[in-house]
């Protein structure tokens, strides 16, 4: 304490809360030892859940642990009361110079501070009076505004407010920079997608350009064989349309062109059992014991034929009594072998399919087959010149269905088959 200090005046600023800076009221007891009016540091701590700290030493405290501290509350009404004594023997403004008495109310039509003999007078008896604390409340707050108390830049709850809004600032400005690079990056993503969608669509509009020029080639070379044709003499065009109405025939391609066709047993899937003239195939109960070698099935039920066509036409007969599920057909020579394999043209296969009691073609998408029965014997012929292959019911000889010509691509085609569950599939000879 400064020696050159009034006393009174030291008392009074030991009895001075450091957040509203007048005297305590209902004063409080941090654990760090430090006091505080019970409103003023209600306040500075509203709005927090969690430990805080003291707005004078910044030791965290326990927010409800506030001892009320009446010694305090006492030497507050003593200071005050030393405080009106000090202004009454000084004749200072805190007395009533009339009557001797504190100036304890303030006269609103006067605007002047009084005593209580003063209020019983004549001069104010009729005037509106209220007490001086309340007088000069309500003045700060008309200057300071409402409900605005005043508070010291300098003082521990000014910086403690300080403080809180910076690091309310740099939360704010964190969460932003977070939310841009989290939009900035799902911008880089999407226009990504979309770089490789259009990439997508110029591939297929690509194939589907070279698609439509091969047809339209093949097209072209038809109008001139036809116009070729239509320009020779009558009757060698008619013996040339009969030579080509039987070469066409289904049953002209059976009579004129069996193929002898045996299977492969280093392509069947490891669950698929061969006769031992490699005629017939069956769904096994178990995997056998064979080396897995690349021209093995390894996961579909499937089995290509020794034979491989290049050119000519064939045609070689399957019996399918036994079973449910099964398909015939052929297949290129570099169908995929391992893993899932497309049951398609687009996947190096064309057949036709009984499934669950449905016949279907091996088209893109499947198509169904509305015949009146299931054939018991299927004729499978290929015409390789052409790139078209044709299935027959061996029973009545109907044509079964058709993949038009420039279907199958000019490699090498051999003959395939697919046992499902219980099924068994034959060559005839």
């Amino acid at each position: 304490m400064n020696s050159g200090k009034n006393p009174v005046e030291s008392l009074q600023e030991e009895a001075t809360c450091p957040i509203c800076l007048e005297y305590f009221t209902e004063p409080v007891t941090l654990e760090c030892g430090h006091n505080f009016c019970r409103a003023c540091i209600a306040q500075c701590w509203e709005g927090s859940d969690t430990d805080i700290s003291c707005p004078q030493c910044r030791e965290t405290v326990q927010q409800r642990n506030l001892r009320p501290n009446r010694q305090l509350a006492n030497v507050v009404e003593i200071v005050k009361r030393l405080s009106l004594q000090a202004a009454k023997g000084a004749g200072g403004d805190g007395v009533c110079g009339e009557h001797q008495e504190a100036l304890k109310l303030f006269c609103e039509e006067d605007q002047s501070p009084i005593c209580v003999i003063c209020r019983e007078s004549r001069a104010h008896c009729a005037h509106t009076v209220v007490p001086i604390q309340e007088a000069a409340q309500e003045y700060k707050l008309s200057m300071k505004g409402p409900q605005v108390p005043f508070i010291s830049l300098t003082s521990p709850f000014h910086i403690f407010i300080q403080k809180q809004t910076q690091t309310e600032r740099q939360k704010i400005v964190s969460e932003f920079q977070e939310l841009r690079e989290f939009l900035e990056e799902q911008e880089r993503l999407l226009l990504a997608q979309l770089e490789k969608l259009d990439e997508e669509i110029v591939r297929i509009q690509n194939e589907n350009v070279s698609k439509l020029s091969e047809q339209i080639s093949r097209l072209s070379e038809l109008i001139s064989e036809m116009e070729g044709k239509c320009q020779k003499p009558g009757s060698e065009f008619l013996k040339v349309r009969l030579r080509e109405k039987q070469s066409s025939s289904p049953n002209a391609l059976i009579l004129s062109v069996p193929a002898n066709v045996t299977l492969d047993p280093d392509t069947a899937q490891l669950r698929l059992v061969l006769s031992e003239d490699r005629k017939s195939v069956r769904y096994g109960d178990t995997r056998q014991d064979l080396p897995d070698n690349p021209q093995r099935f390894d996961t579909d039920f499937c089995v290509l034929g020794c034979e491989g066509f290049t050119s000519g036409r064939h045609c070689w007969e399957v019996e399918v009594e036994d079973g449910q599920c099964w398909a015939v057909g052929v297949a290129r020579e570099s169908v995929g072998r391992k893993g899932g394999i497309s049951y398609s043209p687009e996947g190096g296969i064309w057949a036709v399919l009984r499934w669950m009691g449905q016949f279907q073609v091996l088209t893109s998408p499947v198509t169904p087959l509305p015949l009146r029965r299931v054939p018991s014997r299927i004729q499978v012929c290929l015409d390789c010149d052409r790139g078209q292959v044709t299935f027959i019911d061996a029973g009545d000889e109907a044509p079964i269905f058709t993949f038009p010509p420039g279907s199958i691509p000019g490699e090498r085609i051999r003959p395939w088959l697919c046992v499902g569950y219980r099924s068994r599939l034959c060559l005839c000879p």
